[in-house]
C-alpha cells in the first residue's frame, strides 16, 4: 500500500501521511503560520491546536466528523485537564474520537500537543 503526504514542516516529520483510508495526523502544537506561539493558556492554545489539526486534515482530505482517535498531551495534566477538555469537547461532533491523554514535557515551551488519526471512505 502506497503512503501519501500531506504538508510540509520545519521539524523533521510530515504533518499527515494518508496510508489507504486512513491519515496519521503528527502532534499539532499551537503555532500560527508564522511558528509563533499562540496562546498563553491552555484553552487558547488547545484552541490554536485544533485549527492546525483541522488544517493539516483539511489538506489530507478530511474533515474533524473523520478523526477515530486522537493523543492528548498536557504538560501539567493535573492543572490543565478540564480546561482543555471544555475546547476540545466543543470542536469534535459525536461521537467524540477515542482518546488518550497524557502528561509529559514537550519539546517546546507550550501547555499542549494532539495528534490524530482519520479514517477517510
Amino acid at each position: 500500500m502506497s503512503k501519501r503526504a500531506f504538508g510540509t514542516s520545519a521539524a523533521p516529520l510530515t504533518p499527515a501521511i494518508k496510508v489507504g483510508s486512513t491519515i496519521y495526523v503528527s502532534g499539532q502544537v499551537p503555532v500560527d503560520e508564522h511558528g509563533a506561539i499562540k496562546g498563553s493558556d491552555v484553552a487558547a492554545q488547545t484552541t490554536q491546536v485544533l485549527e492546525n489539526l483541522e488544517r493539516v486534515l483539511a489538506a489530507a482530505g478530511a474533515t474533524r466528523a473523520d478523526v477515530v482517535k486522537t493523543l492528548v498531551i498536557l504538560t501539567d495534566i493535573k492543572r490543565d485537564f478540564a480546561a482543555m477538555n471544555a475546547v476540545y469537547r466543543d470542536f469534535f461532533p459525536e461521537p467524540l474520537p477515542a482518546r488518550s491523554t497524557i502528561g509529559a514535557d514537550l519539546a517546546i515551551d507550550v501547555l499542549v500537543e494532539i495528534e490524530a488519526v482519520a479514517v477517510v471512505e
